[in-house]
């Protein structure tokens, strides 16, 4: 090869790197993850220069130090994989019961190894090394949602002092509408006018939440009440 072919698939390498992680981080920035378009494209594209220089190490290390002098790609690309943990572990944070992110971490990471496969020339297994991760966060996605999974929520319900519902029958109540209840807590107001109930609530179905909304809304027993639920 000569020089300017050298330098052409460098480049080469460099572009590709750029569009494959652009790529996935369009779909991350349309699902409205904190690390989308430009940090995919550019994680991919750092870990396509930092793999460049072993691949290439002829044209930058001196021919006198050629036979003295080799790096090691796999170590490059370990370090490579080790520095992406730190931004992966920044996305991911947790919210009540839910640790969101943790998607967004893995796309990150498997984009760093895509990098790393244009880095070094392997084209055709990057391209679906890009395929296989663009259908995980997407037909995935669609497979992952018609699953049968338990719903979450955080529920806060109060009463006044001399209508308070009993636990028990509060319970059957929760039960009546597909919940199940954990972590049962009690709080009076200061002027001991109210009591409330909080509690974490588990369904099969996310739209039993919209039930229960409507048929705690309904009760005049109830002053007021709060239905937080919980998701990725």
């Amino acid at each position: 090869m000569t020089l300017n072919a050298e330098l052409l698939a460098m480049l080469a390498h460099l572009g590709g790197a750029l569009l494959a992680g652009g790529v996935i981080g369009l779909e991350r920035s349309f699902h409205g993850r904190p690390a989308g378009f430009r940090t995919h494209a550019l994680v991919a594209l750092a870990s396509a220069m930092l793999m460049v220089l072993p691949v290439y190490q002829q044209e930058w290390v001196p021919a006198g130090l050629a036979d003295e002098f080799r790096t090691d790609p796999t170590r490059m690309a370990q370090g490579i994989m080790t520095g992406i943990g730190f931004l992966g572990a920044g996305v991911i944070f947790r919210d009540g019961l839910s640790v969101r992110g943790l998607t967004t971490a893995a796309s990150i990471w498997a984009t760093s190894a895509i990098g790393i496969l244009i880095g070094i020339g392997f084209w055709v297994p990057a391209a679906v090394a890009t395929l296989l991760t663009l259908g995980t966060l997407s037909a995935f996605l669609w497979v992952e949602r018609r699953l049968p999974s338990h719903c979450y929520a955080h529920h806060q319900v109060r009463f006044a002092r001399d209508q308070v519902m009993p636990e028990p029958e509060l319970r059957h109540f929760l039960a009546g509408h597909g919940f199940s209840v954990a972590n049962m807590s009690y709080r009076a107001s200061s002027d001991s006018q109210e009591f409330e109930y909080r509690m974490v609530l588990r369904t099969l179905h996310e739209a039993n939440l919209a039930r229960l909304a409507t048929a705690l809304a309904a009760r005049p027993d109830v002053r007021g009440f709060r239905l937080s639920p919980t998701g990725e």
